[in-house]
């Protein structure tokens, strides 16, 4: 069985690769907390193991057999961030770092009877969606509300989950995932005018807009 350690540098590069970033050693070690030198040596275990195609100062990227265990820790945190929500009254915001903490812990048996309480569902509690049991995910798209143009009518499909103080502040204005907005303009100092509904208005910052993925309103 692959340590939680290894679990976690697996499911972090997915992260970085998807965010279309490169999963170097520096973003690496500042996403995971841990030194450079902590990540070369791991890059190279994980590497040895066929989970990854390590080049030294271009970064790593996972072998089909790396993306498949990412998929199932991601697919274990996902659920469990939406049980917390649902069948254990925590708020959106606490349940990321409780996920991180218990995504290593449950077995296949529990992972398949909470999505068969929740219904078998296919987003989490912030829009992310949820990897099937074959490790299949549906795309998301990877436009900000920062980069929907003045006048554009948008839907959010998902919202950053690593911040607490970033989804509390999301909650308080009433931008949740499938809520449709109208984007208005910007002021002086970058923040976005956003009508909610005819009438209903809020005012949002630069770094919260960027932390919210959109799609066009059909």
């Amino acid at each position: 069985m692959l340590s939680e350690s290894v679990q976690d540098y697996l499911k972090a590069i997915y992260s970085l690769r998807h965010e279309n970033e490169r999963a170097t050693t520096n973003a690496l070690a500042a996403q995971l907390n841990v030194t450079a030198a902590s990540v070369t040596g791991m890059l190279k275990k994980l590497a040895e193991l066929k989970l990854v195609i390590y080049e030294p100062y271009q970064g790593a990227t996972l072998t089909p057999a790396g993306e498949k265990i990412a998929l199932e820790v991601i697919r274990h945190h996902r659920l469990i961030e939406l049980y917390l929500t649902e069948a254990m009254g925590y708020s959106w915001d606490q349940v990321h770092a409780e996920a991180d903490r218990l995504e290593h812990a449950i077995s296949e048996e529990f992972e398949d009877r909470i999505s068969t309480l929740l219904g078998h569902p296919k987003v989490d509690p912030h829009g992310d969606p949820i990897p099937t049991k074959s490790g299949e995910i549906a795309t998301t798209s990877r436009r900000t509300l920062s980069d929907a143009a003045e006048g554009s009518t948008v839907r959010i499909e998902r919202i950053r989950d690593e911040d607490p103080a970033l989804l509390r502040a999301v909650a308080e204005l009433g931008l949740m995932p499938q809520t449709i907005v109208t984007v208005g303009p910007r002021t002086d100092d970058a923040t976005f005018i956003v009508c909610l509904a005819p009438g209903r208005t809020c005012q949002v910052s630069d770094q919260i807009a960027r932390s919210i993925f959109v799609v066009d309103a059909t």
